[in-house]
């Protein structure tokens, strides 16, 4: 019995899969518990339409993301924090710090979830890297300095 799969089953199959199951199993385990519905005519169809429908909206992600990261490629953002006269930075700088930065400049809003830097905490003035995940696909590292205020 050919089923079409709503949701990952574990040795099975990932979700809007087709697969061929024993017809028992369907019907008294998947079907019940909503994590198949029967392969007719009509579904398969929706699921075309569906799966066609998420690959152009994954595509148009991806290009936004991409744009996005040609754009922070070539930035440095200065990230001002008082410190002391040997450079140490009183507290640290980290992904919220940066994110903030990035609007305050450039006006790029990005999740500060995004943004991970070398080391979690800078904790003394220079330059340094962080990288930004846009996409499942796309990352990006941008330069950043510490500078005392």
């Amino acid at each position: 019995m050919e089923v079409i799969l709503t949701q990952d089953v574990p040795d099975l199959g990932y979700a809007n899969d087709k697969v061929n199951v024993k017809p028992g199993y369907a019907r008294n385990f998947l079907i019940p518990k909503s994590l198949a519905i029967l392969a007719t005519e009509t579904n398969k169809k929706i699921l075309t339409e569906n799966l066609k429908q998420k690959a152009h909206k994954e595509s148009k992600v991806r290009n936004e993301s991409e744009s996005l990261a040609d754009k922070l490629k070539d930035i440095t953002v200065k990230i001002g924090a008082k410190a002391a006269e040997s450079g140490k930075i009183f507290g640290s700088v980290n992904a919220i710090q940066i994110s903030g930065a990035l609007k305050d400049q450039f006006k790029i809003d990005i999740d500060r979830k995004k943004i991970h830097v070398d080391g979690e905490h800078i904790k003394e003035l220079g330059s340094y890297k962080a990288r930004i995940h846009l996409h499942k696909d796309v990352q990006v590292e941008i330069n950043f300095e510490v500078f005392a205020e």
